[in-house]
Order: structure tokens, then C-alpha cells, then sequence
């Protein structure tokens, strides 16, 4: 019997399920003709208390490569090869910053289009150099079609640019944020974060002419894009506003007549509670912006105006790109959506 113990591996790290890894293992040995029609497998317990893997997950494998039709099982005789002559899906690593609502979205939208097309695996770095960079250089030498980077840093992001240097341009993709000092023919989808949120101001002037200063809510440390900020400026400066960029609303009163723009969650709480304790009505004393639309944010306050990006078209696009392997570069513009708040 084949050692399919040397073939199938579970890297902790992933954040791809131990089965869907354990399929991608075994594609891979196809493809390198480790594995044979008529190979037969071990059975599921051997498995499962060989790899220390639970029995479900391994049936999870098994089922997985039975639907495929790579594997069939015989009564009494155990499992078998049964198919190696099928088109190779490709090959995709897929690394975000980290999980959230909207990451997910992005997520499930990307996987949705990408279909059978691709065995993903995907890893989270949290924000962490270090652990970021010690994916990419393992992972590079290694033959994928693709290696797809949301690449947010709080620290170390000129030596993470240098990091997504190593990856040839021809697998390389870049998600969600862009990376201009990155040159060369590559796919990416991005957010163009000076621009959109001008435009997006721009859209609400005329509900926002009834405040005398606008501010924005940017914490310090923060893995925001300071494209933020830039198209903030230029709107203010453009349209003759007065306003202020803040780090946090702790210390400091609700103003009087100013609209305040949120991007992180957290200040949107402190905000609405803030403005209660104030006694100020928002929408009429005081104005809320909200970066990322969010379901909640329809409804609380009879809804909050938020600013946004298509996060579904995001990851549906990215994916499209890869599909056809057309090295374009396409900006998401950002929806808004003026509720009572403003």
C-alpha cells in the first residue's frame, strides 16, 4: 500500500478546514504522479489516528474526493483511486490581514465565483510582519497559479512591500488595499480610499451645509489607509469647511453643529452614547458618518448615513480576474447611503 502518510499534510497555520487541505494534498500528488488509478486508501480510522485527525473530518475528505470522483469505494474491499485525468483546478494562496464582517463578505464572494475552479488555501496573519513574512517566503517557492495579499500593516509596512516584492508579478494579486509601490503587470482590486471618500462627501454636500465643521474620528496605530485623510482634506479645503482630525472622542464633548465621521466601530458607540448623554439629536444638533455599511446601521437611529465599499463586488471581481488571469488594475468605488443621521 502507498504511504499516504508522506502525501497528505494539515498545516495548523491555515485557516482553510483540515479536509479541504487534505483534498488540495491530494491533487497535488496527482499532479506530481505520486498517486496512481488503483491506488488503494487506508481506511478511515487508519487515517484519522495516523494524521490525529478527528474520523469526521477525515469522512469529510473522503466524501469530498467519492463526489469528485477521484475515489470510489468497494464493500469489503476499502477505498481506490479511481480517476487521475482531470483538468487541474488552480492552485491559490489567499491571505488576509484579518477576519471580520466585511472580510467575510469579500470571502464568501470570492469563493462563490472562484467555484471548482481553484483549491484555496487560506491563512490570516493578523496584522503580523513577522508571521506574514513567514508565510510568504515558505510559500513562494511553492507552485501556485496565484498568491493573493490583503495587505494591511500597523508596522513594518515598507518591509512588507518588500515582502510582496518576492512574489512574481505573474502569480501576484493584490486585494482590497493598493500598493503603488508595487510595479509591473498584476492583477489588483482595490479600494481608492482618497478618492471615494472625496466623492462620497461630494454626494452628501447639501446635508452636510447645516454643520459648521466636520471631523473625523482616525485612530492613531490604526491600519486605515491615510488615503482617508488626504480625500477628508481636499473636501474640506475644496468646499470651505472647518474641520479637525481627531484620535479618539474619550476625552472630548460632542460639539454643537458638526458632523463627526467614524471608521472604526468602536467610536460609532461612543459617539451615539455621547451624544445621548448630551442630549443632542443626531441628525439635527449633530451628524454621524460611519465607514462600512453594516445591516445594524440601517436600522439603529432610524439608520446611520454610511459610507462604503461593494464588499461582495470586491471579492466576486477578484476573483472573475484570476479566472480569466487578465492582469488589470480596478478600483471598487465606495456606495453611500444618507440616512437620518446626517
Amino acid at each position: 500500500m502507498k504511504n499516504f502518510l508522506k502525501i497528505l499534510s494539515v498545516d495548523e497555520y491555515s485557516i482553510t478546514p483540515k479536509y479541504l487541505q487534505l483534498v488540495n494534498s491530494i491533487l497535488l500528488a496527482i499532479e506530481k504522479g505520486e498517486i496512481e488509478e488503483g491506488d488503494v486508501m487506508p481506511s478511515i480510522n487508519d487515517l484519522s489516528y495516523a494524521l490525529d485527525i478527528s474520523r469526521n473530518t477525515i469522512e469529510r475528505f473522503y466524501n469530498e474526493l467519492k463526489k469528485s470522483g477521484i475515489m470510489r469505494t468497494v464493500p469489503g474491499k476499502g477505498a481506490f483511486i479511481q480517476k487521475t485525468d482531470f483538468d487541474r483546478p488552480l492552485k491559490l494562496l489567499l491571505l488576509f490581514n484579518k477576519l471580520s464582517t466585511h472580510k467575510k463578505i469579500i470571502y464568501d464572494a470570492f469563493v462563490t465565483t472562484i467555484g471548482k475552479s481553484a483549491a484555496i488555501d487560506f491563512y490570516v496573519y493578523n496584522n503580523d510582519f513577522d508571521l506574514f513574512k513567514k508565510i510568504i517566503t515558505e510559500k513562494v517557492k511553492l507552485d501556485y497559479d496565484k498568491i493573493i495579499v490583503v495587505p494591511y500593516f500597523i508596522e513594518n509596512e515598507d518591509e512588507s512591500i518588500d515582502v510582496i516584492k518576492l512574489i512574481p508579478r505573474e502569480k501576484l494579486v493584490i486585494m482590497d488595499k493598493p500598493v503603488p509601490q508595487i510595479t509591473g503587470k498584476y492583477i489588483s482590486v482595490f479600494e481608492d480610499f482618497e478618492n471615494d471618500i472625496f466623492n462620497a462627501l461630494i454626494s452628501l454636500l447639501e446635508p452636510l451645509k447645516k454643520y459648521d465643521q466636520l471631523k473625523i474620528v482616525f485612530p492613531s496605530g490604526t491600519y486605515y489607509s491615510n488615503g482617508i485623510l488626504a480625500g477628508f482634506k481636499r473636501f474640506c479645503a475644496e468646499h470651505s469647511f472647518d474641520y479637525e482630525v481627531i484620535q479618539s472622542l474619550e476625552s472630548q464633548n460632542i460639539e454643537i453643529k458638526t458632523a463627526y465621521i467614524t471608521v472604526v466601530e468602536d467610536d460609532l458607540v461612543h459617539m451615539i452614547q455621547a451624544a445621548k448623554v448630551q442630549e443632542l439629536e443626531i441628525g439635527k444638533d449633530v451628524g454621524i458618518i460611519s465607514y462600512n455599511e453594516t445591516a445594524i446601521k440601517q436600522v439603529i437611529l432610524n439608520g446611520i448615513t454610511t459610507i462604503s465599499t461593494d464588499f461582495n463586488l470586491l471579492g466576486a471581481k477578484t476573483a472573475e480576474l484570476i479566472l480569466q488571469n487578465d492582469c488589470k488594475k480596478v478600483p471598487v468605488p465606495f456606495t453611500v447611503y444618507h440616512r437620518p443621521s446626517l
